[in-house]
Formats: C-alpha cells, sequence, structure tokens
C-alpha cells in the first residue's frame, strides 16, 4: 500500500472506492499509516454489452463464453476483448469478431515456425528494414503499454507479424537474423494477451520451456 494502479468498474466507485478511502483516512489520522490515499490512479474499465444492451437472463442477450472459448481458444478470445478498443469503453460483442483474433494468432505461430537461424543468433547482419521496423514496434509497444493503449499495442503486434511475413516470404527469407529478432519480440510481446500461443511460440523458437520475462528490449 498505497496500490499503485486500482481497475474496476464504476459500480465500484461507491462501495470499495469509498469504503477504502473512509478506512485508510482513519488510519493515517491514527498514525498507523502514512498515506491518505489508497489508491495512486484509478482506471474504470468498460463493460462487454451485446446487442447494445448489458447482458440479462431476462433479455436472452447473454453470451455463453466458454463456447466461445472452446470456439476460438481462450487466447482468441481475450485479443478480441483487448483490441477492441480503449480499456476504459464499453464492447458489443455483437460486433466483436474472435475469428479474426484467431487468424492473427494463427499467422503469427506461423512466423515462429517458419524461423531458421538459431537461437542467439547475432540480429546486426540482417534484414536493416525489418530491423528498423522492429525497433520502431518496441518503441510504439512500449509507451502504449505505459499509457494504458493496450488496443494499440495489440495493432502494433499484427503490423509486425504482417512485414515480418513478407520478409520470410518475398525478401530476406527465414533463416535471416532479423527475423528471429522479430518473431522473438512478437512473442515476448503476444504473451501480454495471448501466453498460451505465446508459449508455444517460444518453444518453436528453440527456447527451454516457460517464456521468462527478460528485461523489456531496447530500441
Amino acid at each position: 500500500m498505497p496500490v499503485a494502479q486500482y481497475v474496476g468498474g464504476v459500480e465500484h466507485a461507491i462501495l470499495h472506492l469509498l469504503y477504502s478511502r473512509f478506512f485508510t483516512k482513519v488510519l493515517a489520522d491514527l498514525g498507523l499509516v502514512d498515506f491518505t490515499e489508497p489508491f495512486g490512479r484509478l482506471m474504470n474499465q468498460g463493460q462487454v454489452i451485446n446487442q447494445g444492451k448489458a447482458m440479462s437472463k431476462s433479455l436472452g442477450n447473454g453470451v455463453d463464453l466458454g463456447a466461445q472459448i472452446d470456439a476460438f481458444g481462450v487466447d482468441a478470445i481475450r485479443t478480441t476483448i483487448v483490441f477492441a478498443g480503449p480499456p476504459e469503453d464499453d464492447i458489443d460483442w455483437a460486433d466483436m469478431s474472435p475469428g479474426s483474433s484467431l487468424r492473427f494468432l494463427q499467422r503469427a505461430y506461423r512466423l515462429a515456425q517458419d524461423v531458421a537461424s538459431a537461437p542467439g543468433t547475432d540480429p546486426s547482419g540482417g534484414d536493416l528494414g525489418l530491423r528498423r521496423f522492429t525497433h520502431k514496434t518496441i518503441a510504439d509497444l512500449s509507451e502504449a503499454l505505459d499509457s494504458d493503449r493496450f488496443n494499440v499495442a495489440v495493432a502494433r503486434i499484427m503490423e509486425l507479424v504482417n512485414s515480418t511475413r513478407k520478409v520470410i516470404d518475398t525478401g530476406a527469407g527465414p533463416a535471416d537474423p532479423a527475423v528471429r529478432e522479430a518473431v522473438e519480440f512478437v512473442t515476448m510481446a503476444l504473451s501480454t494477451v495471448a501466453p498460451y500461443v505465446a508459449e508455444e511460440m517460444w518453444g518453436l523458437l528453440g527456447h527451454a520451456p516457460r517464456l521468462p520475462r527478460p528485461p523489456w528490449p531496447t530500441c
């Protein structure tokens, strides 16, 4: 305490937030804590609605999350929600396309299958255009994550996946060291929204099981 970031819906404003602030003030007045606010930052996340309305049994507009996960996989569902818009906005599930998210994750997965260079290969001699794009993505993604623009972060990963595919298919080829650098960063970035796919990609890239948490790359 104090908590750096509180994330909750607007329905928490009276109960969780007001009560916790009250108790924190009491503890501060008693000299038991040296801060007066329990949370440093607040984000009120949006709600997943369906057909323009909040989901409810009476309206019969609920979405079976289990069926969605069975059809598309949990990583695709999570990616769909994160990519749909800023976290504070509502999203309408009727407008969402988890199938598109699944196809994107499959494209990323195929990149890991195609990398032909060995783990630890020095990327410095690789395709310069792809290296520049990879490091621009590192910078853009870092800024997006720091400012809670997670949907923008996913968009940047998608762009890097597309650029890497072009280099593999029509450019320097899968053995180019810049391709491994790009795909390893794609894998690391994807672990923030699609951890199961990212874990499998990490293994395909020749690394030991369990995607580690190395220092975030510097552009």
